[in-house]
C-alpha cells in the first residue's frame, strides 16, 4: 500500500510538472538523440521538483522511442558531454596539492563526479525510473560488446545501481500459485537454468508440498522479481536433475523432508548484470525454510557447472596424459552417455578435471571461472560433491558433460567460509572432492614415471 501511494504521488507529481512545462513552452523536444541532450541539459539546470520529475518523465519517454544508432548517439553523447567540470576539477586538484586537508578532499571527490551522475539521479527520480535505468543499462551492456567507448558511462551506471540495489533494499517475498498472474509468467520468461515449458510446469514447480519458490524484489520494482529460488523438499542429497523435475516424482510429505534442495537459482534483469546484491542472499533464504520447517536440517544446491566445457576446450595446459586425451575424445560421439564402459572411462578423466577447475583453474585476472561457482562460494557454501551425469539434458551435456555440483550451506559455517574466500581467495571443500584432486596428482606422477 505504501509503495502504491508513493507511486501514485510521483506520477501526479510529474503530470502537473508535464502540465507547467506545457504552458512554458518547454515540451517541443526534438524526437532524437540531439533533442534528449537538450532536455537532460536543461533538467541538470536547476528545475524545480515538479517540472524537474516530469522532465525526467520525458527523457526516459523519448529514449524509448529512439533506434538503436539513436540511443548510441545518446550514450557517446552522456560520455563526451556530461563528464566532470575540468576547470572545476583543475581547481580541486592544485587546491589539494597545495594544502591537503579532509575539507580540500571533499572538494575534489565532488568535482570529479561526471555531470551524468547527477543527470542519472534526476532521471531517477521519474515515476518507474529506477526499471526504465535498468533497462537503459541492458541497452548500454549489448552496445559495449568488448569494445570500451562506452565503459567510462557504464561504470558511472554501475556504481549508481550498486548502491540502489544493495541487499539492504531488497525483499523476500515467497512466490506461490496464489502470486498474481504477471509475476509468475516472469517466472515462466526469466528461468535460466532449467526451462519452464508452460503453466502446468510452473504449478509442479511452487503448488505441491514439497517445493518452494522464493523471489527477491526491490521497492522501487515491486513487480519485476530480480531474483528467484527454486527449491525442492527431499529426504537426502540428490545427485541427478531429472527426478526433481520428472512429472510423475512421488511427493515428499512436509514431516519426512529433511533437505532443502536450492535447483535453479536465476537472475532477472540483465541490466543488473554484475552489480552485486551482497552476499548471503541464499542464507536468508535458508532462515526462511527454517521458520516454517525446523525439521530441515540440510541445505544444498543442485547447480549446473556452465563454463567447464567450454574450458576443457580452450584450456591448453590440462593435467591430462596422452592416453587422458584419447579417452576425451568419446564426447564427440552422440550418445555416449548410453554406453556404460565409455562413462566408465571418462568419468575417471573427467571427475578429477572437475576437481582441478573449482580448486586450481583460474581466470588470467585470478578468479574461479565458473559464474555459479563465485555466486555460492561467495555466499559462503562449500563445494561438496561432484555428480556424474547429473543432467542428461542436451544443455547439460552440451555445457558440463552431464556434470552437477552440490554446494553446501552449513548456517555455523556460512561467514567464515565467506571471509575466507574472499580475503585469502580459499576454496572450502569437501574432503570427497579432495580426494579426487589428490587422485589427479597421483596419476600424474604415475605419467611421469612411466
Amino acid at each position: 500500500m505504501a509503495n502504491a501511494f508513493f507511486s501514485d504521488l510521483l506520477t501526479t507529481i510529474s503530470e502537473r510538472g508535464r502540465t507547467l512545462l506545457r504552458r512554458a513552452g518547454a515540451s517541443d523536444t526534438r524526437q532524437d538523440a540531439g533533442g534528449m541532450i537538450a532536455l537532460c541539459d536543461a533538467l541538470l539546470s536547476g528545475a524545480g521538483e515538479a517540472s524537474g520529475t516530469a522532465m525526467a518523465r520525458e527523457v526516459l519517454d523519448l529514449y524509448q522511442d529512439l533506434d538503436t544508432a539513436e540511443r548510441r548517439a545518446f550514450f557517446e553523447a552522456l560520455v563526451r558531454d556530461f563528464g566532470p567540470n575540468r576547470e572545476k576539477l583543475a581547481q580541486a586538484v592544485e587546491k589539494w596539492r597545495s594544502r591537503p586537508s579532509d575539507e580540500d578532499a571533499s572538494s575534489l571527490h565532488f568535482a570529479s563526479e561526471p555531470r551524468r551522475q547527477e543527470l542519472i539521479r534526476r532521471l531517477n527520480r521519474a515515476p518507474g525510473g529506477t526499471g526504465d535505468l535498468v533497462n537503459m543499462r541492458a541497452d548500454l551492456l549489448g552496445m559495449m560488446n568488448g569494445h570500451t567507448d562506452l565503459a567510462a558511462l557504464d561504470r558511472d551506471v554501475v556504481h549508481l545501481l550498486s548502491s540502489w540495489f544493495n541487499r539492504g533494499f531488497l525483499v523476500l517475498r515467497r512466490i506461490d500459485w496464489s502470486t498474481p498472474a504477471n509475476i509468475l509468467e516472469k517466472i515462466i520468461r526469466y528461468e535460466a537454468v532449467h526451462e519452464i515449458s508452460d503453466w502446468d510446469d510452473l504449478r509442479r514447480r511452487i503448488d505441491p508440498v514439497d517445493r518452494r519458490c522464493y523471489a527477491f524484489f526491490h521497492p522501487a520494482m515491486v513487480d519485476e522479481p530480480l531474483i528467484f529460488v527454486e527449491v525442492a523438499l527431499t529426504e537426502t542429497i540428490p545427485g541427478a536433475i531429472a527426478p526433481l523435475l520428472a512429472v510423475d516424482r512421488p511427493l515428499v510429505a512436509s514431516e519426512r523432508a529433511r533437505t532443502a534442495v536450492f535447483y535453479s537459482i536465476s537472475n532477472t534483469q540483465r541490466g543488473l548484470g554484475g552489480i552485486s546484491f551482497g552476499s548471503f542472499l541464499i542464507k536468508q533464504v535458508v532462515e526462511e525454510l527454517r521458520r516454517e520447517l525446523p525439521k530441515l536440517d540440510t541445505f544444498v544446491t543442485l547447480s549446473p557447472v556452465p563454463g567447464f566445457m567450454q574450458w576443457l576446450q580452450q584450456d591448453k595446459d590440462l593435467p591430462l596424459s596422452d592416453e587422458d586425451r584419447e579417452v576425451l575424445k568419446h564426447l564427440d560421439e552422440p550418445k555416449w552417455f548410453e554406453n556404460a564402459e565409455t562413462t566408465t572411462q571418462l568419468r575417471s578423466v573427467l571427475e578429477p578435471l572437475a576437481a582441478h577447475y573449482f580448486l586450481k583453474a583460474r581466470t588470467p585476472k585470478g578468479r574461479l571461472i565458473d559464474s555459479v561457482a563465485r555466486f555460492h562460494l561467495g555466499n559462503g557454501a562449500r563445494l561438496e560433491r561432484i555428480n556424474w551425469l547429473g543432467d542428461l539434458s542436451p544443455k547439460g551435456l552440451r555445457e558440463s558433460a552431464g556434470i552437477m555440483v552440490n554446494y553446501l550451506y552449513r548456517l555455523d559455517d556460512i561467514e567464515k567460509n565467506h571471509e575466507a574466500y574472499y580475503n585469502q581467495g580459499e576454496i572450502a571443500a569437501s574432503s570427497a572432492v579432495k580426494k579426487l584432486l589428490k587422485g589427479e596428482g597421483r596419476r600424474l606422477l604415475d605419467m611421469r614415471l612411466s
